[in-house]
């Protein structure tokens, strides 16, 4: 769910997907890898407003990763969006909270389900069974 909104938001916001770009931190914890993200955000994006970087897991990188990207998330060129997705926010350094806004996701009750299910029903002037 965490990069299916993110992509969302992406394409939302007029990116392309040649210009959404998504890494799995839990794979790429390195501080090497933080320094290729940081010198690739000086590309401008091939056709979109906007390059978007996802970064799935985030909380699973090394502390080292993180202060390398610290640089890069406190001043992003203009045209870069970074979406940091992770469940395990209290895992992240208060450097890169206070930097963010922060979104968190709950599923929503039965309740309000069936109360989405009932006014879509309404408006497509159908009867759920």
């Amino acid at each position: 769910g965490k990069t299916s909104i993110a992509r969302i938001f992406a394409r939302e916001i007029g990116c392309s997907e040649t210009d959404t770009y998504e890494i799995d931190a839990a794979s790429h914890t390195g501080v090497d890898h933080m320094r290729e993200l940081a010198d690739n955000v000086h590309t401008q994006p091939f056709e979109s407003p906007y390059k978007v970087y996802i970064i799935d897991e985030v909380h699973m990188l090394s502390k080292s990763a993180f202060n390398a990207f610290l640089k890069t998330l406190e001043e992003p060129p203009s045209y870069v969006v970074f979406i940091l997705a992770t469940t395990e926010s209290e895992k992240l350094p208060d450097t890169v909270v206070s930097r963010c806004q922060s979104f968190a996701f709950k599923k929503p009750s039965r309740k309000v389900l069936a109360e989405v299910v009932t006014n879509v029903a309404k408006k497509e002037d159908v009867t759920p069974e």
